[in-house]
């Protein structure tokens, strides 16, 4: 019969090659765990309302919206007086009434069906006149940040 021979060398290093694999494994993850960036931790939550509030103002730029807001609001009301006081008595100078804002288109159909012409024409026109203003407020403006970067 056939014996079979069991190297007890090869035997007794297979388990020693296995740990020190396991060990050489273990290393590796130290080692990854180590040169890994760790997650900042969260910011510290601000205390008090004040504390809150400024920090709210400071994230959300919500102080440079209202700037604009308010900017907006009042260059709308120069836009609209320049329209009012300088542009549109130019066209209240070719109607005979005068007061173009007071133009009415009338239908003779039933009692009469009255359309505000001249008041609607007076919106679009302070609407085109508000737009480019704000259009070529919005073309510097872009221009004046490019140079400020540069």
């Amino acid at each position: 019969m056939a014996r079979k021979i069991i190297n007890p060398i090869a035997a007794s290093e297979a388990p020693v090659l296995m740990n020190s694999d396991q060990e050489i494994l273990e290393e590796l993850r130290k080692i990854r765990e180590a040169v890994t960036p760790k997650p900042s931790p969260p910011p510290a939550k601000p205390k008090g309302i004040w504390a809150e509030f400024m920090n709210f103002i400071g994230k959300a730029g919500v102080l440079g919206l209202a700037v604009g807001f308010i900017m907006g609001t009042y260059i709308g009301m120069v836009v609209s007086a320049l329209v009012q006081d300088i542009i549109m008595p130019i066209p209240g100078a070719l109607i005979p009434s005068g007061d173009w804002r007071k133009a009415v288109f009338t239908l003779p159909i039933g009692a009469g069906m009255n359309f505000a012409i001249g008041d609607f024409v007076g919106v679009i026109v302070n609407f085109l006149i508000v737009a480019v203003v704000v259009f070529f407020i919005a073309k510097y403006a872009g221009r004046a940040m490019e140079k400020v970067k540069v």
